[in-house]
Formats: structure tokens, sequence, C-alpha cells
């Protein structure tokens, strides 16, 4: 919907996992709050952590959010992953663009950030 069609700017809901590593701007977070697993994280790692992660979950031997909860390293991981509801220009553009064009109820590819690496999970 554009700002013109009654002031309404599109939004959308989503849950995600993160994987911090060696290339992401803050090497702490909940799980590793001096960084030292992170900083020893290569993205190749990362990457291959949330590729296994994703298949388990399209193989519908996990749920998202109760592997987020125990592998995200974003603080989201307390509410299985979930943001809440944000609009453009609310996140990093590769998670935004990433997260905008997914479905309903569609998870993402692997989505890089200047955090680490992401899967989305589009809620809303």
């Amino acid at each position: 919907m554009s700002s013109a069609a009654g002031g309404e700017e599109e939004t959308v809901r989503a849950s995600h996992i993160l994987i911090k590593h060696e290339g992401s701007r803050r090497k702490a977070s909940w799980k590793d709050p001096d960084g030292r697993v992170i900083s020893a994280t290569t993205r190749a790692d990362a990457a291959a952590r949330l590729l296994d992660l994703r298949n388990q979950i399209i193989a519908g031997q996990a749920n998202f959010a109760d592997l987020a909860a125990r592998h995200s390293d974003c603080s989201s991981a307390r509410r299985g992953g979930d943001l809440g509801s944000f609009g453009r220009r609310q996140m990093q553009k590769p998670f935004e663009d990433a997260t905008f064009a997914l479905k309903v109820g569609e998870l993402s590819d692997l989505v890089d950030t200047d955090s680490g690496v992401h899967i989305i999970l589009r809620t809303a």
C-alpha cells in the first residue's frame, strides 16, 4: 500500500534465527556475552549451522520457534525469534527486502546483514 492510499504503510511481521560470526558488527550475544564463540565462527560456519536448522524446519523435524529459542544470537530468541511488526526502513535493507518478498508462512533462504546470517519466517 502506498502512503497516498489512506496514509497506511505496509507492514510485515516476522521471526528470525540469527547466527553471528567474525564479520558481525557486534560480536556478543545473550548466549555469548564475551563474543568468544562468535569471534571464532566464520561466515561459512554460521551459514552451515543455519542451513542445517532450515532443513530441519522444512523437513518437519523441528519447530522454528523452538530452534530460534535455542540457537539464535538475537535477543528475540526468548520470543521464539519473533520481531513483531515492522515497516520499510526499520530493519537493515537486506533483511527488509527478504522479509517483504516472502509470503506469509514462507521461510527465507540465508540472508546476510551486518548483524550476521539469518533465516526469516514471515508470520503476517
